[in-house]
C-alpha cells in the first residue's frame, strides 16, 4: 500500500509524504488558505500575488508576518527583523559586507558545504580565521567547545547551526567572546530559541518557513549601520530596516507565506511544542537505525540533527533501489546529498510523525526483502 498524506483531501487527491531538504513540506492548512488567497486576498478582489507592495493590503501582509515572527521568537525591539531576497547564499556576503570592518577578522566553523561558501564570500572581505573544523571526518560530528580557537577581538564568529548535507546539528550554541552569526537556515523555528544570544541570525525560507526566494534576517540593532564605504544598496542591513524590508519590490508571495507559517505555528503551541514534536520524529528514525545492521546512520550522537537524517544501506548497491522504490510506495525525496551518497529523510516542522512511522514501515519491509 503506498504511503498517502490523508490530512489534506480538500482537492479529492491524496498528497504523498515529502522529505526534502527544501524547498520542502509546508503545513496543510497554510497550503489551503494559500490557495484561497491567490485568487482573491481579504475579499480585495484580487490575489496576493497581485496586489502592490506599497498597498494598503500588502502593508498589514508584512506587519502581521513580522509581528508573529516576533511573538514565537520572543524577539525584542533591540532586534530588527527584515525579508531579504536572495536566499542565506547572499547572507554569506551581506553579512561581512555590514559587521567586518576592514582590516578587521571574524571566526569561521567549519561544519560543512554551507560552511565552505561562507568562508570563501567573507575572505572577499577580510581575514578569515577558521577556529574549529570538522572536515578532518568528512564532517560527520560537530567539534567539541574545547577545541575552539576563537579570537578575543574577532568582529563576529559565524556558524552554520544545521548542516543539511550531512546531518549535524549545534545542540549548544557556541561560547564566543564575539557576536554569534548563525546561518539557521535548516532548523530555524524548530526548536525554543534565545535570540538575545545572537548578534545576526539568518534563514533561507524554504525548509521551515515557506517557499524558496526570500531569508529571514534576525539582526541586533547596534550592529546595524557599520557596512563598508562601498557596500551596494541592497546589502546593506540600514537600508532594510529603516525601509521595512521594501527598498525595492520584495517577494511579496514569500512574506505573506512566511507570515502563515508563523501563525501555524503560534496555532500550533509556538516553539516548544515544535521543539518536542522534531525530538519525536527524530528519535522514530534513529532509533530504528541505531537498532538496525541493515543501515547505518551517518552521524554519532551528540552531533546529530533532529531536521536532516542522513543514512545509508550497509550494501551501498542497493540504495537507488531504496530511493526508487520509497518514492512509488508515496515517500518521496529521499535520495542523498551527491556530496554525501545515501539516503537523506528531511523532518521539518510541517513534516508528520506519520510520514516517519511510514517511511520506518517501508525501511522495514525492504530490508526484509533484501537483507
Amino acid at each position: 500500500m503506498s504511503a498517502v498524506n490523508t490530512a489534506n483531501t480538500a482537492t479529492g487527491t491524496a498528497r504523498i509524504f515529502n522529505f526534502s531538504a527544501g524547498p520542502a513540506c509546508l503545513p496543510d492548512d497554510v497550503l489551503n488558505q494559500a490557495r484561497a488567497d491567490l485568487w482573491n486576498i481579504d475579499a480585495s478582489g484580487i490575489g496576493i500575488l497581485e496586489h502592490s507592495h506599497r498597498g494598503k493590503v500588502f502593508d498589514r501582509v508584512i506587519d502581521e508576518a513580522e509581528a508573529a515572527c516576533r511573538r514565537i521568537g520572543n524577539i525584542s525591539d533591540d532586534y530588527a527583523v527584515l525579508f531579504v531576497q536572495g536566499g542565506a547564499t547572499l547572507q554569506n556576503a551581506m553579512v561581512p559586507a555590514n559587521l567586518l570592518p576592514v582590516g578587521g577578522h571574524a571566526d569561521y566553523i567549519n561544519t560543512g558545504a554551507w560552511s565552505k561558501k561562507s568562508i570563501k564570500e567573507a575572505k572577499m572581505y577580510g581575514e578569515v580565521h577558521v577556529s574549529a573544523s570538522s572536515e578532518d571526518k568528512n564532517f560527520s560530528y560537530i567539534p567539541a567547545q574545547d577545541t575552539f580557537d576563537l579570537c578575543k577581538d574577532a568582529a563576529y564568529c559565524h556558524f552554520t547551526e544545521n548542516n543539511t548535507i550531512f546531518g549535524t546539528e549545534f545542540t549548544t550554541l557556541p561560547d564566543a567572546p564575539s557576536p554569534l552569526v548563525s546561518d539557521a537556515s535548516s532548523n530555524i523555528y524548530s526548536r525554543p530559541i534565545d535570540v538575545s544570544k545572537y548578534g545576526l541570525i539568518y534563514a533561507g525560507a524554504q525548509k521551515n518557513l515557506g517557499p524558496a526566494g526570500c531569508a529571514l534576517v534576525i539582526v541586533r540593532k547596534d550592529l546595524v549601520g557599520k557596512h563598508r564605504e562601498n557596500t551596494p544598496t541592497l546589502m546593506r542591513y540600514d537600508v532594510m530596516m529603516e525601509q521595512g524590508s521594501r527598498p525595492n519590490t520584495p517577494n511579496t508571495f514569500a512574506i505573506y507565506l512566511m507570515g502563515k507559517v508563523f501563525e501555524w505555528i503560534e496555532k500550533e503551541g509556538g516553539l516548544k511544542v515544535m521543539g518536542q514534536r522534531n525530538a519525536e520524529k527524530a528519535a522514530v528514525l534513529y532509533d530504528f537505525l541505531d537498532d538496525s545492521s541493515f543501515y547505518t546512520a551517518n552521524v554519532a550522537e551528540g552531533s546529530r540533527s533532529n531536521m536532516n537524517v542522513c543514512f545509508r544501506c550497509a550494501n551501498h548497491d542497493l540504495e537507488g533501489d531504496f530511493v526508487n522504490q520509497a518514492e512509488a510506495q508515496g515517500l518521496a525525496n529521499l535520495k542523498g546529498h551527491r556530496d554525501a551518497g545515501g539516503m537523506r529523510a528531511s523532518l521539518y516542522n510541517a513534516v508528520p510523525k506519520e510520514a516517519v512511522e511510514a517511511l520506518v514501515g517501508f525501511m522495514k519491509d525492504f530490508a526484509s526483502k533484501n537483507g
